[in-house]
């Protein structure tokens, strides 16, 4: 259905081709810094310099984005995103000092923007004027579904290019594949969401509203003339009641995955199996993708609060069964595709609560600070990671991904909370 949509599948190619740096480089950067230097904690800490890096400048970009449009601000962010990409690859494979390799680290991360964000913004303006949110549901579930077949790809072509063709292989990589989708998604004009910009307006004679280019609204009332008038100004799309948290409540969730990761990749190491990190690894985002898959094609009862606090208790269950698996590669592969089964619903269901948060002319802003979550989540991991790694081995960084999302379920229950308060208050009013 959603691909009945003019030029959706153009698009949606694209974008995921364009993720393909979100999976590679975190991991990338571990498994290149681990070869060079054989310190888990100078591995994981690049990775965090360089994900926390990026979760700064998100927002930014998607400010940009809203204001300026994608073409006109995308072609030149990418065109800087990739140049850092491969400035921060050759930088490694020549061993330049660990100082300066971190300056290159900054700077890749700075340069980087969320596609996530961009082809979701695409999806919302593609679906405009849908009864309900039916189709723009299953467009984010089949979005996130993308998001966990690019993570299932990611770390096996990760592993793969530092073990079989070179160490710093894995960093060049994603940067073709940024270059290659990013120029076809910002080539696709006519799926482009136009700028939204509120404009003063006008009331002619007859009460119809003249607006921006000339457009005739018949029977608009003065009072709407007056708000849209006021409406010049927009605030950042974190103000909105609710957004705060649930970035809060992305960071304690994504902490899960990078920290994870690190301890994967320490655990395989450390069984003389390296090379099949990307194998279990692909297990976890496996599950996810099946669960996007039935996320997308069920309705569920209940408000989008209430269903991120089920998910996210069902997974910290889930994840405890990566402490009492560790070391054994099958066992923790079933439990991985079991947990993985409740991730991507939990990023649908938070993008899709930014949809019902935030106006549609802060729409890529909204989502890119869950871009923005996730980066520092992603940081946060993969820096203690290291540390939990080196001090304490790998039993303890197992242990990691149930105690960060345990700490996201209060959050998420408090803004459950507070949401249903706001919406008795409202109905009162």
């Amino acid at each position: 259905m959603i691909f009945r949509t003019p030029g959706a599948k153009a698009f949606c190619a694209a974008a995921a081709v364009a993720r393909m740096p979100i999976s590679m480089m975190g991991l990338g950067i571990v498994l290149a810094l681990n070869h060079l230097y054989d310190n888990w904690t100078v591995a994981g800490t690049m990775s965090a310099v360089y994900v926390l890096s990026a979760a700064v400048v998100t927002p930014f970009y998607a400010r940009m984005f809203d204001r300026f449009g994608q073409l006109k601000v995308g072609r030149v962010a990418l065109a800087v995103q990739v140049v850092a990409m491969l400035s921060f690859a050759l930088g490694a494979l020549l061993r330049i000092p660990l100082a300066v390799l971190f300056v290159l680290a900054v700077l890749t991360g700075i340069t980087q923007f969320a596609f996530g964000a961009l082809v979701r913004t695409r999806w919302a303006w593609a679906l405009r004027g849908q009864q309900d949110d039916t189709l723009l549901n299953a467009a984010y579930a089949f979005e996130s579904a993308i998001d966990e077949t690019v993570f299932i790809l990611g770390p096996i072509m990760a592993a793969f290019l530092a073990t079989s063709v070179h160490p710093v292989s894995q960093l060049v990589f994603p940067a073709l594949c940024a270059l290659i989708g990013g120029s076809v998604f910002f080539s696709l004009k006519s799926t482009q969401p136009p700028v939204i910009t509120v404009t003063p307006v006008e009331a002619n004679a007859g009460g119809s509203v003249i607006g921006e280019g000339g457009n005739v609204r018949a029977g608009e009332s003065s009072r709407k003339i007056n708000a849209m008038s006021t409406r010049r100004h927009v605030k950042s799309a974190l103000l909105y009641p609710g957004v705060a948290l649930l970035v809060l409540v992305f960071i304690a969730f994504n902490t899960s995955f990078s920290a994870f990761d690190v301890s994967v990749t320490a655990m395989t190491k450390a069984m003389g199996v390296e090379k099949l990190v990307g194998l279990q690894l692909a297990m976890f985002a496996l599950g996810s993708l099946v669960g996007a898959l039935v996320f997308g094609s069920i309705k569920l009862k209940g408000s989008h609060w209430s269903h991120m606090v089920v998910l996210l208790a069902i997974l910290s269950v889930w994840y405890i069964g990566f402490r009492l698996f560790t070391g054994n590669l099958i066992a923790l592969g079933v439990v991985e595709v079991l947990a993985g089964l409740f991730v991507a619903p939990t990023f649908a269901t938070g993008n899709l609560l930014i949809k019902e948060i935030v106006p549609e002319e802060s729409l890529t802003e909204g989502l890119s600070w869950l871009a923005t979550g996730n980066s520092l989540g992603v940081s946060l991991g993969s820096s203690i990671g290291g540390v939990v790694l080196d001090s304490m081995g790998v039993p303890a960084g197992m242990t990691l991904p149930f105690v960060a999302t345990a700490c996201a379920v209060p959050l998420a229950a408090l803004a459950w909370g507070l949401a249903r308060r706001r919406r008795r208050a409202t109905m009162i009013d």
